[in-house]
């Protein structure tokens, strides 16, 4: 197949993609029922107005202005809400979350299960990961101490002030210049921080160090059961499109070694990558040991 006959297939396979997903919130909200219109897998005006209306009953605010691109996430995200997976705040937002739980929702309806159980079974039977070589303390409990440590989660919350602004990572529009966090965890995500900027400097934006994906956030771990250190406000995330959740060294950005001082900084602190010591979520710090 020439180079022309390539673009076409995989403009082809595209649109295919495409289809499938509008035809399922097609099929989805005519059993609700909210769309009457035809099943022919295009984003029309019906389309549009019938996944307007199934997010007007969420309560939601401001989805009348979104682009046809957001809409559509938000229907997938409202479609995985309707079967039990936990998607969130609908917003429409490619983060990381709802890709993963549309991820769930695809493999669902595969009768694949493995997206939802992956880290539990990754997890089962592994040995405690020994503190980080350049790690300054051992303060910080195991995850699975964590309500112990923390308390409950989403409690005992106080806002950072980011040594630097930071980009929402799926709305880099959105500059933030805080987040919430544990009160415990303050203090020493503020001097990481501060560290990070007077290291990396100008280079910050240019590797990605201000892409922010995240810190409080009560919900499960991606893949597993267990309540995730987002809940507790004690982990960060940065750089999501580029450091997949299930990413090794081979693809995630973070994995090269122009990061290695960005993740001894952190661990200098007592947190620990997740990426360095399982290979996978490079995006992910944490002040909780495993």
């Amino acid at each position: 197949m020439n180079e022309t006959g390539k673009a076409i297939a995989a403009q082809n396979g595209a649109k295919a993609e495409q289809s499938l997903d509008i035809s399922e919130i097609q099929k989805r909200l005519a059993a609700q029922p909210i769309y009457t219109g035809a099943m022919d897998s295009l984003y029309g005006p019906q389309t549009r107005r019938s996944i307007q209306a199934a997010l007007q009953t969420q309560g939601l605010d401001g989805w009348r202005d979104w682009p046809k691109a957001r809409l559509l996430t938000a229907a997938r995200q409202y479609l995985c809400t309707l079967d039990g997976i936990d998607a969130g705040r609908i917003d429409g937002l490619e983060g990381p979350q709802p890709r993963h739980v549309i991820e769930i929702y695809e493999a669902r309806l595969r009768g694949d299960k493995e997206p939802e159980t992956w880290r539990d079974a990754a997890n089962a039977g592994t040995e405690p990961a020994p503190a980080p070589a350049t790690a300054r303390t051992l303060d910080w409990p195991r995850q699975k101490d964590a309500s112990t440590y923390f308390g409950r989660p989403g409690e005992n919350q106080m806002r950072l002030a980011l040594s630097y602004p930071m980009r929402l990572a799926w709305d880099t529009s959105t500059v933030v210049h805080s987040t919430l966090c544990h009160e415990k965890v303050h203090d020493a995500a503020a001097r990481v921080l501060t560290r990070v900027l007077d290291h990396y400097g100008d280079n910050i934006t240019l590797l990605g160090l201000d892409l922010f994906g995240g810190c409080l956030n009560v919900r499960k771990m991606r893949g597993g059961s267990a309540w995730c250190m987002h809940s507790w406000g004690i982990g960060f995330d940065f750089d999501p499109a580029r450091n997949r959740l299930r990413w090794g060294k081979d693809k995630a950005a973070f994995a090269r070694p122009e990061y290695a001082k960005w993740f001894d900084l952190w661990e200098e602190e007592g947190a620990i990558s997740l990426g360095r010591l399982r290979n996978y979520d490079w995006i992910h710090v944490q002040f909780a040991r495993l």
